[in-house]
């Protein structure tokens, strides 16, 4: 099944990329809830979380700490929440969102914009960091 994100993986649509290794890719959420709300992927497409094997999910959950860990070191927040929706695209990902507050990780609330000059600005401060 080809997704949006299979189309990221594949470089046909350009994206933000965060961090990336052979299994697992990040990328800033283009419609983000706040400033550094990023997704992380597997590569092998895969419609729901739960379906992925234990040490694929176990690594795709390391991937992702790591790249939290980015996030908080550079976007002012209190911490980096988590969130696994996966009815926007399906292809398993997970959503790291830098919280200072609960309402932050509202996926109710009016999507952010941004130029993509801030996108580059907020994907090089974090994946440099």
């Amino acid at each position: 099944m080809e997704t949006i994100f299979t189309k990221i993986i594949n470089g046909e649509i350009p994206a933000y990329k965060i961090a990336e290794n052979e299994n697992f890719l990040a990328f800033l959420d283009v419609s983000p809830l706040v400033e550094g709300h990023t997704l992380v992927i597997p590569k092998k497409a895969m419609d729901k979380i739960f379906d992925i094997g234990t040490e694929e999910f176990k690594d795709l959950f390391g991937f992702a700490q790591t790249v939290a860990k980015k996030i908080e070191k550079v976007i002012s927040c209190k911490r980096v929440g988590l969130a696994v929706v996966g009815l926007e695209v399906p292809h398993a990902h997970i959503h790291l969102i830098p919280l200072n507050k609960m309402d932050d990780m509202n996926f109710q609330n009016d999507r952010l914009k941004f130029s993509d000059e801030e996108f580059k600005d907020t994907q090089n401060l974090i994946k440099n960091s």
